[in-house]
């Protein structure tokens, strides 16, 4: 028995959790040396108190009628279960933990035995990751808009570089009809190209107001900005089964990018990916880098159904897509970027059946080097 005791202290004493134990009226009665690191209290303040002193509000004074509720009906919240809560310090502030809740019995006593799990720092990553996907989020839908609105302007020029040019033959052909219908004509052709004038100069402003800023550069890894893409882009991939395998060299020097939109296009390849490999037998993707001379490249590798010829011709152009509800711009915008950061996007044939998207970026090196 008294080894027992030895054994229980020794491990009260260095568990890395928080462990307590609190009676059916909520009195703690043992608080292992990890709740005083967690909540700031020492075993002598904690001990003998109301477990409600470790809990924020609305569970502070929630909690005495939860255990009354819970021993008049039996009915369980969070015992036997586990949850994510909420915990509070000492000084007031608050941490989020994972609460584990087991129910026994002691000297004819029902005691509740409760092991916390400090969660804070991966809450933490969970948020960095959320601010950093609307970030991209946000530079997507921008980089997205001012594609949109340069190919629109491209693609309307065209018909009204034609209409003008018939509304010159028909101002021709009016000109030789000295009846009240051709001068009606006359007068009629000068305003569509008075009119079409104005639409091809109000294009030509908009042209020039989404005219794409040059990146944002900062030297930067390029395996620590294609591991973040990874985080980012694979998240509900692995309900698609496919296999992620990453072989990112070690050699490869800073490169000089902009961060953000370098992970758009990165997100973006990834996620082309995994939709081309959802009825593929085999869901193999695969990231990689290596050092190209004075370049760096990284490549995206899937075991989809790959691309026909003629798709493949057009595949950067914009309008062009191999979706049903796809819009067809995200390779065009990648391209872009890359292009902007004085690099190169191609895609080829994988091998193995399926495509390779590459693209290379000069090493933050090369760039200083030609800036001189």
């Amino acid at each position: 028995m008294q080894s027992s005791d030895v054994l229980f202290r020794t491990l009260i004493a260095t568990a890395v959790d928080g462990i307590m134990i609190i009676d059916e009226k909520g009195i703690i009665k043992v608080y292992s040396d990890s709740c005083e690191r967690l909540f700031g209290y020492t075993a002598e303040e904690a001990i003998g108190q109301n477990v409600k002193l470790l809990m924020p509000s609305p569970y502070h004074a929630e909690h005495d009628d939860y255990l009354a509720h819970y021993r008049s009906t039996g009915e369980r919240r969070i015992i036997g279960i586990g949850r994510e809560v909420v915990g509070r310090r000492k000084n007031g502030t608050t941490f989020a933990m994972y609460l584990s809740v087991g129910e026994g019995e002691f000297r004819g006593e029902r005691i509740f035995m409760g092991i916390v799990h400090d969660i804070s720092e991966r809450k933490a990553d969970e948020q960095q990751i959320q601010e950093l996907q609307k970030e991209l989020l946000h530079a997507t839908r921008l980089t997205a808009t001012g594609q949109l609105s340069a190919a629109l302007a491209h693609e309307l020029n065209q018909p009204l570089t034609a209409i003008l040019n018939y509304t010159g033959v028909l101002e021709e052909l009016a000109a030789q009809d000295t009846s009240p219908n051709g001068q009606m004509f006359r007068s009629m052709a000068a305003r569509i190209s008075e009119q079409t004038t104005r639409a091809g100069e109000i294009i030509r402003r908009m042209r020039g107001f989404v005219a794409k800023r040059e990146p944002d550069r900062a030297v930067q890894d390029l395996n620590g900005a294609v591991q973040e893409s990874i985080a980012l882009g694979f998240l509900g991939a692995a309900q698609s089964n496919v296999k992620l395998q990453t072989q990112l060299a070690p050699d490869i020097p800073p490169v000089s990018i902009d961060k953000v939109q370098i992970q758009q296009v990165m997100i973006n390849l990834l996620r082309n990916a995994v939709e081309a490999m959802q009825e593929s037998p085999r869901r193999a993707l695969t990231v990689t880098t290596a050092r190209d001379g004075n370049s760096a490249l990284v490549s995206v590798r899937d075991t989809g159904p790959g691309l026909s010829r003629e798709v493949a011709a057009s595949l950067f152009q914009p309008f062009v897509t191999t979706k049903e509800n796809g819009l067809g711009i995200g390779l065009s915008i990648c391209r872009t970027i890359v292009e902007a950061h004085g690099g190169k996007l191609w895609m080829e044939p994988n091998p193995n059946g399926g495509t390779v998207f590459q693209f290379r970026l000069p090493v933050a090196a090369e760039r200083g080097a030609d800036a001189h």
